[in-house]
Formats: C-alpha cells, structure tokens, sequence
C-alpha cells in the first residue's frame, strides 16, 4: 500500500472515532438551535410531511380567537363542488310585495287624494257642499329610443257633482276621466310628433288666457281642485319643428274640444235670458259641434329667442271653447266660431321678468256687431312683471298684471241689445296680483292670488297653503272668495259661490 493512501486512511479513520465519540461531549456545548427547530421541545420527528392548515386532524387544530366557530376557518369549495351538506343555503326570501310595491314594478305612478269643500255663504241653487272628491290618479309612461307613450286616468267619486248617467270624456262627467292617452315620436332628427289625448298649453300669462285657446276646466278652478286641473285635454295631433331660424309648434284638433264652463250643476252663475242668478233649476244645455273634421280646429306657434328674449306669434281657427252664443229658437247655447291671431315677447327686465302679450279675437259669425246673442271681435291686451324680493324675506315671489278687453262695434251692440239686460262696457279692465312664500327647505307654500276689476268693480280671491309633510304626503288647504257690486259681472255672479276647501294626497 502506497504511503498516501495510508495516511488518507488514517485520517478517516480518526473522523469517525472522533465523530461517534467528540458528538457526544460537544452535545452539551452547542448553541442552541432557533425555535421551533430543537428537537428536545418536540415529540420525536416522523417521516410524515405536515398537513395544510384546514386539514389538520382534530387534535392538531389550531385554536381560533372565542366566539368563532371552527368552521369558519374551514376553505370554501370552489363552485360546483360543494356537497349539500357544505352548501350556505340562503336566507329565506320573501315573494310578497306590497300594493305600491307592485304598482312601480308594472311602471305605474299617480296618487290617491280625498278633497272636500264646502260654501261660505248660503246658495238657494246649489248645495252647500263645493266639493267632496275622493279620487285615484294612475299615470304609465314608456320611453324608448324611437317613440314615447303616456297614459293619465283619473278615477273619481264626488257626490256633490250633479251629474247625467253615463260618462263623457269630451265634457269630463262622470266617473272616469282620461288626461292624457298619447303616443310620441320623432321622424326626422329636427321634428315632434305627438298624437292622442294631451295638455297643451302656451302663451305668457298667469292665469289669464290671451292666445291660449285649449280648453279649459273652470268648475274645477272656482272650486279647488288643484291647479292642475284647471287645464282640460285635447284630443289633437301636434307637431313640433326646430330650427336656427324659428321654430314652429302646429295642433290639429279633428273634433272640436269645450272647455268645462259654468253650467249650473256645481256652481250658480247670472242667466242672462231670466235675468238674475241661477243654478241647478236652470241647468245650460249646450249644441255641442260633433261632426269630425268639419268641426275641426288648427292652431299654430311660431317662436324664436332673441338671446335672453323669446319672441312669439300665435293664430288660432276654430271655435270658442265656452258656449258664448245663444239659439233663442232652439233654447240652447252654441259655440260660435272663432279666429284669433296676436303675438308675445317674454324677457328680463330690471330686477324680474316682464311679459307682454296680445291677440285680435275675430268674431266670424258676427264681424259687424249686431246680434247682441253672439260675441262682437275684441282685442286683448296684457302686460305682466315678475320679481323676488330677497331683501325683504327669502324665497319670496311677486306678480302683476295688468289685462284688457276692447270691445269692438260697441255702438251697434248697444243699439241691438234687448230691453232690460244689462249692457257690458266697452273695456274691460282686470288687474292681478300675486305673493307667494316658500318656507321649510321650500316644503311649505303659502299663496294668494287675487283678481280686481275697476270697471266690473268685483274681486276674485285665491288664497293657498300647501305643506308637504314627505316625498309621499301633501296636505292642502285653500279658498276662492268672490265679491261683487253687482251680480251680472263676470267674477260678481259667484259670490254665492265662495268656499273653502282642504285635501290630503299620498302620491307614489
């Protein structure tokens, strides 16, 4: 044997005895090994590797913080494979739904309101009842991107109307009544179309009615319903086209609309032909036109701003909306036809907003002024103005307006009116005025809105306070309050008519 590879053996040879020997007296002497790794702390090490937390057996589970059970630690199951007993299963569900609840889910809106009133003075023609109205108003709309659709219906029991069997959408009796029922589109990108039962309004006044020729509900206005009401629906076909240049708003009415006048049946008013007051002993029978199309009306607008001004023009061919003529051989009143053409500009002016409108009112069926049961031509007149008065108190509104009827061919008229009634003067002088004040984060309202003639020297008061108690609770209260020196004038002939009223809606 070579010498290197004796003294290689030797040297291992001496490892060995050194190891089995020297491990044992260094075991005393070695540092200690870090936490969790010193086999002496432990039970003796297998060969097994350790399980993932969650899966540990029972024994070797970790311990979890109090009040939390040890399922909770347990990993969820990827979807699919969970067994029924390792499923969550949902809270239960309920599939009840409330009345309102399943009114919004088919697209519905409206709102249910009870409304009465009742008459300030004694009216030997009327009961003394004004108003005892329990009424649901359902309202569908559906937009989409190439046409719109509306539906408002009213349903509606008041035991104070004095009412014919039946129901006639055209002069809104009975127990149902049809607002609105119209489809809407836009066949060019610059054009409106909207055809079926509508609103429509338009002009510059408040409460007066210069070029606004649709029908109007004047019971419900003398009697408090609300505002809304005071406009009646048409059954028209409008068009509306825009333009840089102008643009033009045109109604086709196939049918002609009434208004809702004044006949007798909830309130009195002076009868010319008897010649003093009257109610429901003298109820109007009215000719109602109601051949399609020959009894059609056309009405149009054509409109522009002028930066902050809109500047408009307005023609109207038809009829009067209220039965102002009288067939003394049939005993009834008609509706004589009517044209009308005027203009408006509306604008700022100094602290508020100012407003002045005019129309010629062609009496067709009586241009030359001498049959005294038909109205003669009028111009009319108005000039308004708007303003807040924040200096004084906050949201605090104020309106005036001033209005004119100039009678034309007044000197035939005179000579043509039968003896004994009671002539109307050549002008007609009205003035208007009205307040209102918002209070409550503008949840209380508090209005008056008061009609004065000089030259009928009577007065017509509005006076309103509406609270809105939440996004579903409105309560109401209001009156209308007439004076008059005479009975025969316009707002004179509803003195006996005066109320009071109150309501309470729930809206959803």
């Amino acid at each position: 044997m070579h010498t290197k590879s004796i003294i290689v053996l030797a040297v291992l040879t001496g490892i060995v005895a050194f190891g089995g020997s020297g491990a044992l007296c260094l075991a005393d002497d070695a540092p200690a090994l870090p936490a969790g790794l010193d086999e002496s702390e432990t039970e003796p090490a297998t060969n097994e590797p350790e399980l993932p937390l969650g899966l540990e057996p029972d024994e070797a589970a970790p311990l979890l913080p109090d009040g939390l059970d040890a399922d909770v630690s347990e990993p969820e199951l990827p979807s699919g494979l969970e067994t029924e007993t390792t499923k969550k299963q949902p809270p239960p569900q309920t599939t009840e739904k409330t009345f309102m609840e399943t009114l919004k889910a088919a697209g519905l809106s409206g709102f249910m309101e009870v409304r009465g009133g009742v008459r300030t003075q004694n009216d030997p023609y009327e009961k003394q009842a004004s108003i005892g109205e329990t009424r649901l108003q359902l309202e569908w709309q559906k937009d989409t991107d190439w046409f719109r659709m509306k539906f408002t219906g009213d349903f509606l029991y008041d035991p104070v109307a004095n009412q014919p069997a039946g129901m006639d959408l055209r002069r809104g009796r009975g127990w149902f009544d049809l607002r609105e029922a119209w489809v809407g589109f836009s066949p060019l990108n610059w054009m409106d179309v909207k055809v079926g039962r509508q609103i429509l309004t338009w002009g510059t006044a408040d409460l007066l009615f210069v070029n606004d020729l649709f029908p109007k509900d004047w019971q419900a206005f003398f009697t408090g319903r609300d505002l809304e009401y005071l406009k009646a629906p048409s059954d028209a076909i409008k068009i509306s086209a825009f333009s840089k240049i102008v643009n033009l708003d045109f109604v086709f009415i196939p049918l002609m609309n009434p208004s809702r006048f004044v006949s007798g049946r909830r309130l009195s008013y002076f009868n010319q032909n008897m010649n003093h007051l009257a109610g429901r002993n003298a109820i109007v029978q009215d000719d109602l036109p109601s051949e399609w199309f020959s009894d059609a009306e056309y009405a149009a607008r054509l409109s522009r701003k002028f930066g902050s001004y809109e500047l408009a023009a307005y023609g109207h061919w038809g009829f009067y909306n209220t039965p102002e003529g009288f067939d003394m051989a049939r005993n009834k009143a008609f509706y004589p036809r009517l044209n009308t053409s005027g203009g408006s500009i509306r604008g700022p002016l100094w602290r508020g907003i100012a407003n002045f409108e005019g129309a010629y009112y062609d009496s067709v069926e009586d241009r030359s002024g001498d049959d005294p049961l038909i109205p003669n031509s009028q111009i009319r007149l108005l000039a308004g103005y708007e303003m807040d008065l924040p200096e004084v108190a906050k949201e605090l509104t104020i309106g005036l307006q001033y209005y004119i009827e100039i009678m034309m061919n007044h000197d035939r008229y005179l000579r043509t009116l039968p003896p004994g009634q009671h002539p109307a003067d050549k002008d007609r002088h009205v003035i208007t005025f009205r307040v209102t004040k918002q209070l409550l984060n503008q949840n209380l309202t508090i209005g008056l809105f008061t009609y004065y003639s000089p030259t009928d020297n009577d007065v017509y008061m509005r006076p309103n306070i509406k609270y809105k108690i939440d996004d579903n609770w409105t309560v109401e209260a209001g009156g209308n309050i007439f004076f008059g020196e005479h009975p025969y004038t316009f707002f004179g002939q509803f003195e006996q008519d005066s109320n009071v009223y109150a309501s309470l809606r729930y809206a959803f």
